[in-house]
């Protein structure tokens, strides 16, 4: 376990994909034990209808990279991608240049990832109203994060994509879960980091972004 204390922990939580030990293998023990405290998060509507799917096995993993590069090539061709590379403001367009190369080279070694770990969670949500939908993914996503911080403790760097859910089916049949009655949340790479000294990130100033009372 690292040194963390609880806000260390939370602003130290990055999304690794540069510094993933693509070498070193991950004990399945450690991620059980980050899944175990994953169960502890809070739910929407009191849902507990969780299930987590590990993919260790490396043809199945090949398999998620290939749907997840495809996937990765669309988005690089949408306006919001091109967009935000190009705002005109320098020092941000240099930091969303990292992002992007950053996200380059995960969409490059995903399948070298040793665990894929997809959180899922029963029922689906297509075509319900927002308030629903709400509910489901305030189910899921408390839970992933639990995880990612339970992973960080331990050494371990993930980070949170969603692209390979342009063909969430395909990547269903490959892992064998049922489609119309589970709904894929999340793919989460997650290895052991090269160095653990990971720091806070630059934010915007909380004045910014924060609204009190009224917008």
């Amino acid at each position: 376990m690292l040194p963390l204390d609880p806000d260390a922990l939370l602003t130290t939580t990055r999304s690794v994909r540069k510094r993933l030990d693509l070498g070193r293998p991950v004990e399945r023990e450690v991620i059980e034990e980050c899944l175990e405290l994953a169960l502890q998060a809070p739910t929407g509507s009191n849902m507990q209808g969780w299930q987590w799917m590990v993919v260790t096995d490396a043809g199945k993993r090949a398999a998620l990279a290939d749907i997840y590069r495809r996937a990765y090539d669309i988005y690089r061709q949408m306006p919001q991608y091109i967009g935000a590379l190009q705002t005109g403001d320098a020092a941000r367009d240099a930091v969303q240049q990292r992002s992007a190369s950053s996200a380059d080279y995960l969409a490059d070694h995903l399948a070298e990832v040793p665990v894929h770990v997809i959180p899922c969670i029963e029922g689906r949500v297509d075509g319900q109203p927002s308030m629903m939908q709400a509910s489901v993914w305030g189910s899921i996503m408390p839970a992933a994060w639990s995880f990612m911080l339970a992973a960080r403790s331990r050494g371990l760097g993930s980070s949170w994509t969603s692209l390979h859910l342009i063909f969430e089916e395909e990547a269903a049949t490959v892992l064998g879960i049922p489609y119309r009655e589970i709904s894929q949340a999340a793919l989460l790479p997650v290895a052991y980091t090269v160095g653990t000294d990971f720091r806070p990130a630059a934010r915007q100033p909380l004045a910014s972004v924060l609204h009190w009372d009224t917008w």
